[in-house]
């Protein structure tokens, strides 16, 4: 293995000559993140030294996916690998954002049209399993909606809940929502759609022409009403739902679950960050048990 992997590739298979620079980008708190500028333009690298490829593999077919829809845009993926003192990297484009997070009815609009053009014909999950935030997100594929979401995202994050925390009460109360979550779901057709899967504020920008940039995505297919489960701390008002809206109609009974959705990230954030999210996460399943009568 090259002592510098990531050079070797920016000289070679991206067709630089010359690094002319290279400079530290803040703002995350699991990976490290450079900014490489060179004759062929900038690329984007974050490395983490203890995590194997497999965390970057799963971002960059998240990131490609996502781009071969040719709707919002995103950052290229471009290569991923180990680093040769343990760990690896990610090489994507870099994207030079602008001074705000873009036009809310424009991404809303957006969004929508990828959820319409990222289809899948396997059913739920993905290729790969992935990472939301750093908790484990596992994507087997799944040809019921409600079996899949909650088995493998409110399901796995109570487990998580119970083997950290020996938080039985949430457990239990959260496996019998699970059991009964069903009657939210009638009536309405529920199609694989291409999620970025963890759309907060933090990972929404725009590039230097105002057009929204998604970035940071824990990708699988699902239910397009689960992209709004960070809608906490997303910040999406009245103009971004109306656009989406007219791109994919909302079906009946969306109201009634938005906090289903909401339910699986505050889940992680109690997995994540500890009890402050206990709360609100337990809010959520009493009121659903209570509308459901279990």
């Amino acid at each position: 293995m090259s002592d510098d992997p990531i050079s070797d590739w920016i000289l070679s298979e991206g067709n630089a000559t010359q690094i002319t620079r290279t400079s530290p980008i803040g703002g995350g708190c699991i990976n490290n993140a450079r900014r490489y500028d060179t004759d062929a333009g900038s690329f984007f690298v974050k490395t983490n030294r203890g995590i194997g490829p497999s965390m970057f593999e799963g971002e960059a077919l998240g990131l490609g996916a996502m781009y071969e829809t040719r709707t919002i845009r995103v950052p290229r993926p471009f290569k991923v690998g180990p680093l040769p003192t343990g760990g690896s990297y990610i090489i994507m484009e870099f994207i030079d954002f602008g001074a705000s997070r873009g036009n809310q009815s424009v991404l809303g609009r957006k969004l929508a049209e990828m959820h319409k053009a990222g289809k899948s014909e396997q059913g739920f999950g993905f290729d790969v399993d992935n990472t939301i935030g750093s908790t484990p997100q596992i994507n087997s594929w799944t040809s019921d909606w409600i079996e899949f979401y909650g088995k493998h995202r409110l399901g796995y994050q109570l487990k998580l809940i119970l083997d950290q925390y020996g938080d039985s009460t949430i457990y239990q109360k959260g496996k019998r929502l699970v059991k009964n979550m069903a009657p939210l779901f009638q009536n309405i057709v529920i199609e694989p759609c291409l999620l970025h899967g963890d759309l907060w504020s933090g990972n929404i920008s725009s590039d230097k022409n105002g057009e929204p940039v998604i970035l940071d995505p824990a990708c699988y297919y699902g239910h397009n009403e689960a992209e709004f489960g960070m809608s906490w701390c997303a910040g999406f008002g009245g103009s971004f739902y109306n656009a989406y809206f007219e791109v994919m109609p909302k079906q009946p009974g969306f109201e009634k679950r938005r906090e289903i959705y909401l339910l699986y990230h505050y889940l992680n954030h109690y997995n994540l960050f500890g009890s402050s999210y206990r709360s609100s996460a337990m809010s959520i399943i009493d009121d659903y048990l209570l509308m459901l009568g279990v």
